[in-house]
């Protein structure tokens, strides 16, 4: 079942990065922005669809491991994919909010956002130990 819902945030948040590219590619433009607000738009919107793709990954690994994982595996990986989506929430959003609002209200968001990157994957890594082989010895 954790499968599914990992799927479906996966999607939705990659299809949000596709559109947050498009907006990047047709809008930015004319919003005369500063080079450095559209070098940080960008790095938003790839690391938006890195951890999308991340998700994805960890939605799969779910169906795959289904009756090979331990119940330590099965929480890490529920922490990865959290604290990816913190961090696309956080670190992505933040920036998209303030490149296209001007604000500054979400900027100490954005560091916060990044660390749950990092904790997501040193939470996926930690995965790794609790899966069993499909071939038994």
């Amino acid at each position: 079942m954790s499968f599914r819902i990992w799927l479906f945030v996966a999607s939705v948040s990659a299809l949000l990065a596709v559109a947050a590219a498009a907006y990047g590619a047709h809008a930015l433009p004319s919003l005369n922005l500063l080079p450095n607000a559209v070098k940080s738009y960008d790095t938003a919107q790839n690391l938006h669809m890195v951890h999308s793709l991340a998700l994805f990954g960890i939605a799969v690994t779910f169906a795959a491991t289904e009756t090979r994982r331990s119940a330590w595996a099965s929480l890490l990986l529920h922490v990865a994919a959290a604290a990816f989506l913190v961090g696309i929430l956080l670190f992505s959003g933040g920036i998209y909010q303030q490149v296209l609002n001007s604000a500054q209200s979400l900027r100490s968001l954005v560091p916060v956002g990044g660390v749950s990157f990092m904790v997501g994957w040193a939470a996926l890594a930690l995965s790794a130990f609790g899966f069993r082989s499909a071939v038994q010895d």
